[in-house]
């Protein structure tokens, strides 16, 4: 069954958890103030983390997005992520150990060859997706820099990603159209809520 909590059954004791995980250039920050600003308009006390890792291009990239009726830490700890949402599969498998037992794993199926890989002194792991899915997370793969490059430009995956993510959120469809009107910048908006729809159908 997909991931969903009701409104009505969360506390401040009953947080939402997500981390959004993926590599400098893909939009993670912007991810997150998507998911924040659709938070906040409903109402929810929201804390997101500082960026871990590496911000420029092509390093890894996570930000921490809580939210519910008080929220006191912006860190989702170990093994207690509701939703992980990575943009590319290797960091998928970065931050699997994040996500509850019955979590939901929604992951762009892209590769992007960390510096060992390219020099030639590790490989990329195979089969990314299937292992999630055994290890007990429910998975919802994605070619998604595929469908954003349909819409115009393939690094609005991330509002793709976003797209399928809110099927499994209890907030309406407005508030997300509402937040992406607000975040992104104008000449991007069109595209990006195109991407957006694009995933709702996922």
């Amino acid at each position: 069954m997909p991931f969903k909590r009701q409104v009505k059954t969360m506390t401040k004791d009953n947080p939402v958890n997500i981390l959004i995980a993926g590599v400098g250039g893909q939009g993670t920050v912007l991810a997150s103030k998507i998911l924040g600003e659709v938070a906040k308009s409903a109402g929810y006390d929201v804390k997101q983390s500082e960026i871990h890792g590496m911000s420029q291009r092509g390093g890894s990239v996570v930000t921490h997005v809580r939210y519910g009726q008080k929220i006191y830490s912006p860190l989702v700890a170990a093994g207690n992520a509701d939703v992980i949402m990575a943009f590319e599969e290797l960091e998928a498998m970065r931050y699997l150990p994040y996500l509850k037992k019955d979590g939901l794993l929604i992951v762009n199926q892209q590769q992007m060859l960390p510096m060992p890989v390219i020099a030639g002194n590790a490989q990329y792991p195979k089969d990314i997706v299937e292992e999630a899915g055994a290890m007990g997370a429910q998975v919802k793969a994605s070619a998604a820099s595929a469908l954003a490059l349909e819409q115009g430009d393939a690094r609005a995956a991330n509002v793709v990603l976003l797209g399928i993510l809110s099927r499994h959120l209890e907030f309406p469809e407005d508030r997300w159209l509402d937040a992406i009107r607000k975040t992104v910048k104008d000449k991007l908006v069109d595209m990006n809520l195109r991407a957006f729809e694009v995933g709702r159908r996922q």
